[in-house]
């Protein structure tokens, strides 16, 4: 994954608390393993575990301008934050349970601090 690339992807993680995009069900052992993997990174202030398996919604595999890629995700975070201050998040995330405000906050903050210090930037 390029940088590029890597900025598209968190756009699109960030996309589905806004309800742009749908992440498939899942078995309930993986749901069982994704609710305890919320618990842990709040308990324990973990960050996302390397190689965490990832839905293929939001792979990105194809090439990406480096600056649209940033202005989108700039885009998406402003959206992310009205959402999250007016409490128009999910209820329910397919892989980690039942979420509310906190838990959207927390997620999607690791999640973005563990790509953006794995490419330093």
């Amino acid at each position: 994954m390029t940088v590029s690339q890597m900025l598209k992807h968190c756009d699109l993680i960030l996309q589905i608390p806004l309800k742009r995009i749908e992440i498939p069900k899942i078995n309930i052992f993986f749901q069982y393993i994704g609710i305890l993997t919320k618990i842990e990174i709040q308990i324990f202030n973990n960050g996302i575990p390397h190689n965490m398996p990832t839905f293929q919604k939001v792979i990105v595999t194809f090439e990406c301008d480096f600056e649209e890629a940033k202005q989108n995700l700039l885009k998406t975070l402003e959206q992310y934050w009205d959402a999250y201050q007016n409490e128009n998040l999910p209820e329910k995330h397919n892989l980690f349970g039942k979420m509310n405000e906190k838990d959207w906050g927390i997620l999607e903050y690791k999640h973005l601090n563990h790509h953006l210090k794995q490419f330093n930037v």
